[in-house]
C-alpha cells in the first residue's frame, strides 16, 4: 500500500497514476492474492485427511458408508476441499488489496461503505455456514438415510458426492444470510426501497417456504428450521433498508 502511494506521488504532481502505473500495481496486488491463495490451499491440503473426516463424521452418527468408486476420486476430494479451504483463507486477503486497487477512486463516504459491506458480508457468509453445519445438515443427513431402512438396499455414498453435496449446501446457504448486505448494497445504490419489500412481505413468505420446501427434506421440521431464520434475515433487510435510506436522503 505504501509502495502504491509513493507510485503515484511519483507518477504526477497531484497523486495520480498513469495507466502503466496502475498495471504494474495490478500486477503486484494480482500476484499477492495467488501466493495467498497457494499459501492457503497447500495449508489445507496438509490438513484435508482431518477436514474430510470432519465432515464425514457428520454422516458417521447415522450410518452413512462412504466408498471411492475411482482411482483418483479421494485425491480429487482432497484437492476440491484444499481449494475451497485455501479461497476462504485468502479471502481477506484478496479483499483487501481489491479494495486497496479501487480506494482512490472512492469517496471518504464509499470508503468506509465498502469496508463495512466487506466485514458484515464475511459475517453473513459465515454465520450460513455454520447455520448449515450446525442445524441443517444433521436433519438433511438423518432424513435421507432413512430411505433405506425402508428398502433391502445398502447405502454406501461415493465420497466425492458426498462432500460436493455439502459445499453447495454451504455455498447456498452462506448467499441466502447475505441477504441484509445486498438489501442494504441496493438501497444506497438507488435500486431498492424498504417500502417495496413492506409492500412484498406476504409474497416474500410465501417464496421463502417454497424455496425451503425445496432445498430441505419434505418434513415440516426442516422447513420451518430453514424458513424461519430467512424470514428473520428478510426482516432484518426491511430494517437496515429503512435505516440506510434515511441516511441517504438526510
Amino acid at each position: 500500500m505504501a509502495r502504491s502511494k509513493k507510485r503515484r506521488a511519483k507518477a504526477n504532481p497531484d497523486g495520480s497514476m498513469s495507466l502503466s502505473g496502475h498495471l504494474k500495481e495490478l500486477r503486484d496486488r494480482s500476484l499477492i492474492c495467488l501466493i495467498a491463495l497457494a499459501a492457503g490451499f497447500a495449508l489445507c491440503l496438509s490438513c484435508a485427511p482431518r477436514l474430510v473426516t470432519l465432515l464425514t463424521d457428520m454422516g458417521v452418527a447415522y450410518g452413512y458408508v462412504y466408498v471411492y468408486i475411482a482411482p483418483q476420486e479421494l485425491l480429487m476430494v482432497y484437492l476440491s476441499i484444499a481449494l475451497t479451504g485455501g479461497l476462504a483463507l485468502a479471502f481477506p486477503f484478496i479483499a483487501y488489496h481489491v479494495y486497496a486497487f479501487c480506494s482512490p477512486g472512492l469517496t471518504r463516504r464509499e470508503k468506509s461503505f465498502v469496508r463495512g459491506a466487506l466485514f458484515f458480508g464475511t459475517l453473513c457468509f459465515c454465520g450460513g455456514v455454520l447455520f448449515a453445519y450446525a442445524l441443517m445438515l444433521p436433519f438433511t443427513l438423518r432424513f435421507l438415510i432413512q430411505f433405506s431402512a425402508q428398502v433391502s438396499v445398502a447405502a454406501s455414498i461415493s465420497i466425492q458426492q458426498y462432500v460436493s453435496f455439502l459445499l453447495t449446501v454451504f455455498v447456498v446457504f452462506g448467499a441466502v444470510f447475505e441477504l441484509p448486505v445486498i438489501s442494504v448494497l441496493l438501497t444506497v445504490l438507488g435500486i431498492l426501497k424498504a417500502e417495496w419489500m413492506v409492500k412484498g412481505r406476504r409474497v416474500m413468505i410465501v417464496v421463502i417456504f417454497l424455496l425451503a420446501a425445496v432445498i430441505t427434506p419434505p418434513d415440516v421440521v426442516s422447513q420451518v428450521m430453514v424458513a424461519v431464520p430467512m424470514i428473520g434475515l428478510y426482516e432484518l433487510s426491511i430494517l437496515l433498508s429503512r435505516l440506510f435510506g434515511r441516511k441517504k436522503h438526510a
